[in-house]
């Protein structure tokens, strides 16, 4: 029981913390360009992560889990980070969190891909009423200037939900917090020359909002809320602490009201909740 408890606690701590990832994204690209973001942050968790697996002495991954490392590097390191930042140009952190109430059915549909598993008939029907909602919205919200951020999101989630699935099933072999290490050691070199190849012309005009930006994303979204999350998930079970990145959401949209003071519509908080409750029937059902 206390194991399980334990579990629900920390996995509720890496959606709190994830749930912070696209307004900080959103406070970080005012002073950097998606690019340069991109590679920073990651350049910089891969440190820390190096870090902890000389200080913890972990055991260096099989050739055979290179491969999967690197589709998590491409879809949670470089893929994710990049495209968000890439949308946030075109659209608020408010509007973009919508899509990211896909997330666990994309990352289930993927898991149910790359597993071989069939799930039941139910599932399909909502993963249809969930796409279906959120590409409304999408298309009743755009106007010419924001079709390209959501597209942008709709490859954002598809990447990110590939690389949840890979790292979902490495975790059995190399643990958790691991995974996402070993992956940010893997993007690292290309990561710090792409830095190095975009840094700012000038760091005069980059004020606080974008360098607090910059650290949470470094910090907290690419690493600390992984060690949290996986730790979460080994402890309380995959589908019944899985089940709180629903929330994420609805934290992501308070956090973008309260912190950036963008408008959330009401329709917005509907669509949202309309997604939750599709992507929590296709979970039971798969």
């Amino acid at each position: 029981m206390l194991r399980t408890s334990g579990g629900w606690g920390s996995g509720l701590i890496g959606v709190l913390i994830f749930s912070g990832s696209l307004p900080a994204t959103r406070l970080a690209v005012g002073g950097f360009t998606p690019l340069f973001l991109t590679s920073a942050r990651a350049a910089i968790a891969a440190l820390l992560g190096a870090a902890l697996l000389l200080v913890l002495r972990q055991k260096r991954p099989a050739r055979g889990d290179l491969g999967p490392l690197a589709v998590v590097a491409v879809g949670v390191v470089i893929g994710f980070p990049l495209l968000t930042a890439l949308a946030l140009q075109h659209i608020t952190s408010a509007h973009s969190i919508v899509f990211v109430g896909l997330l666990p059915l994309a990352t289930a549909i993927c898991g149910v891909w790359r597993g071989g598993e069939r799930p039941k008939p139910a599932f399909w029907l909502f993963s249809v009423a969930g796409s279906l909602s959120v590409a409304g919205f999408a298309l009743w919200q755009s106007d010419g200037a924001s079709v390209a951020g959501d597209l942008l999101m709709v490859a954002a989630i598809g990447l990110c939900s590939l690389g949840y699935a890979e790292g979902a099933t490495l975790s059995r072999r190399l643990g958790g917090w691991q995974v996402i290490s070993w992956a940010l050691v893997l993007a690292s070199p290309a990561m710090a020359i792409l830095a190095l190849a975009t840094l700012p012309a000038s760091w005069n005009g980059i004020g606080l909002p974008a360098w607090a930006g910059l650290a949470y994303v470094s910090v907290f979204s690419m690493l600390v809320g992984f060690v949290f999350w996986y730790r979460g998930l080994a402890l309380g079970g995959i589908a019944g602490v899985g089940q709180l990145q629903l929330l994420q959401p609805f934290f992501g949209l308070m956090l973008a009201g309260l912190l950036l003071h963008e408008p959330v519509a009401p329709a917005m908080i509907a669509v949202t909740g309309l997604v939750v409750l599709c992507v929590a029937g296709a979970k039971r059902s798969a």
